[in-house]
């Protein structure tokens, strides 16, 4: 396997911090992103080294290994194990590797005999054992606007080397991440692919608030309607429905729409609710005839 410098893929120093590190991510991410550069395919494999790099680096634990094994991190548990079997043998013939004084040639032998290779398989009293592993997981993001995410939809995903067909279920939040199995890297040894971590970024772009599955929205009505009652039409995802505005409603009066809300995720049929806050406006540029009268009003009160 090629030694890959994710540190280098990400512009930045082997001691970048945390927040270094995302902050190094999201700029190339965003500069890459297939959806910016939809016939670029310079640029599509370099948005998928950018999230392989990420996926290591942005996980300490990865981080660790990457750090000291290089190219073979992902194996880095082998080693270790294999490395501790040798210490409680008693047979003298066995290669010894350590991490303390051993160097990457160590590391390059010691896989290269248990993955295949010149040294063949790695003996353990004359029997050849050859151990499976699960290729790297990879993240992705896609970017839908709140709209896209109220019925079920296929999308083609561009991971740079193979596109792939999925659908994605209505009811998406923003932040959310699904898991594709087997959308991975390579397994070894005929181990399993790894997983695609897809991550949704979910614009707002209607003047509703979302907050989970329900919806908020603010609808401005006149003094006379509030005070005396009236019928009018409010705006939903779905389209506009009449309701009725009780006499004397006050102002920030909360009314529910149930099943009017957003579709919840995997849940065919089933939707939370809108929420509709009344603003009452207050009239302006009255004429003295309409001052009058509220005076009288005034006075009967």
């Amino acid at each position: 396997m090629e030694f890959i410098d994710y540190y280098k893929i990400l512009e930045i120093d082997k001691k970048a911090t945390q927040a270094q590190i995302k902050k190094a991510y999201r700029k190339l991410a965003r500069k890459l992103h297939p959806d910016l550069n939809p016939n670029d395919k310079t640029a599509q494999e370099k948005f998928q080294r950018v999230n392989e790099a990420n996926e290591v680096l942005s996980d300490p634990e990865k981080r660790k290994k990457y750090d000291q094994y290089g190219k073979d991190w992902q194996h880095a548990d082998a080693f270790e194990e294999a490395k501790k079997n040798q210490r409680s043998s008693s047979t003298g013939n066995r290669r010894s590797y350590s991490s303390a004084g051993g160097s990457n040639e160590d590391f390059s032998d010691f896989f290269e005999s248990m993955f295949g290779g010149a040294g063949g398989g790695f003996s353990g009293g004359g029997r050849q054992r050859s151990t499976q592993y699960k290729g790297q997981d990879l993240n992705a993001t896609l970017k839908l606007n709140l709209l896209d995410v109220l019925e079920d939809q296929k999308q083609t995903l561009d991971l740079g080397a193979k596109k792939i067909r999925i659908t994605i279920p209505a009811g998406v939040e923003d932040g959310q991440t699904i898991k594709i199995s087997g959308y991975g890297g390579e397994g070894a040894n005929g181990g399993p692919k790894g997983d695609l971590y897809l991550t949704f970024e979910i614009n707002n772009n209607t003047n509703f608030q979302r907050v989970k599955n329900d919806l908020y929205k603010n609808e401005s009505i006149s003094l006379y309607d509030a005070i005396l009652g009236s019928s009018i039409e409010v705006e939903t995802l779905t389209g506009k429905v009449k309701l009725k505005v009780k006499p004397e409603t006050q102002n920030d009066t909360k009314v529910k729409l149930k099943g009017k809300g957003m579709p919840v995720y995997k849940k065919k049929g089933v939707h939370g609710d809108l929420y509709i806050t009344y603003k009452v406006t207050m009239p302006t540029k009255l004429s003295e005839k309409e001052k009058e009268l509220f005076k009288q009003l005034s006075e009967l009160r």
